[in-house]
């Protein structure tokens, strides 16, 4: 299939269409030259149509920290490997320290980004803590931003540079369930993993609140593999954690984690 008619049929607006060319141009540069090709950073829906358009020889996904939610796309030659994408690599962390009385939310340092001019795809993830806040942005910027972001609201900010490995992340709060399954359809894993029933889980999907590694699915019987993370407009977020395999009445075994 040609790159423009993949293109069409994997873009849901005007955005997508964009998005996606701008991420082919970048990328298949990259590889007719043989050389490292980066995108801007990336939501889960924009890395899952990303990686339709592309295939997966290649490609990889690189966000600052494993498990990152927003990441950057990546072309990377024969010559390298995921493991040198490092501290000369397209993406940077800064901390943010500021007086630990002040409360201040990943809206707060959202806003102040955006407020200094910088523009959301350049930025990956926040991770807000107590007195600190590391975030996750593109190398390039990274300079600009470390002179020009003084305050969230009307807290002073002290920022410096960091090591990635040195980025603390906040854990989230899952709840890890064991259940057996007929099989991975969706209606199947959105029954155990929301504890409804299937008619409900059925209807959920049909209405098009479900979504799929952050893309719509309306198909009940669309067939999950380990990883894939399913979200429920007004209920949250799980993910299939681990398929262990049948068991003796051959059902499967799973792990769900429901994210709370």
């Amino acid at each position: 299939m040609e790159p423009k008619e993949k293109m069409e049929r994997l873009a849901q607006s005007g955005e997508d269409r964009v998005l996606l060319a701008r991420v082919w141009e970048r990328l298949e540069g990259g590889r007719r030259r043989n050389i490292p090709a980066f995108t801007a950073f990336l939501s889960l829906r924009e890395q899952e149509l990303v990686r339709r358009l592309m295939g997966g020889e290649n490609l990889t996904f690189f966000g600052g920290y494993p498990g990152a939610e927003r990441a950057v796309a990546c072309f990377l030659p024969d010559y390298l490997e995921e493991d040198d994408l490092g501290e000369e690599g397209p993406v940077a962390c800064l901390r943010a320290t500021f007086f630990e009385k002040d409360t201040l939310s990943h809206r707060d340092f959202l806003g102040s980004l955006m407020g200094a001019g910088i523009k959301r795809e350049t930025v990956g993830d926040i991770c807000v803590g107590k007195g600190q806040c590391d975030f996750f942005l593109l190398s390039d910027i990274a300079p600009y931003v470390e002179q020009n972001l003084v305050s969230a609201g009307r807290t002073k900010l002290h920022l410096e540079r960091i090591p990635l490995a040195a980025a603390e992340i906040p854990v989230p709060e899952t709840l890890t369930r064991q259940d057996t399954l007929a099989s991975l359809r969706l209606d199947s894993v959105i029954g155990a993993g929301f504890r409804v029933s299937r008619n409900q889980a059925v209807r959920y999907v049909l209405s098009g609140a479900a979504a799929v590694d952050g893309l719509p699915c309306e198909k009940p019987d669309r067939i999950l593999t380990e990883g894939a993370v399913v979200s429920i407009r007004g209920l949250g977020k799980i993910r299939l954690t681990l398929v262990k395999g049948q068991t003796r009445k051959g059902r499967l075994s799973v792990e769900i984690e429901k994210f709370v």
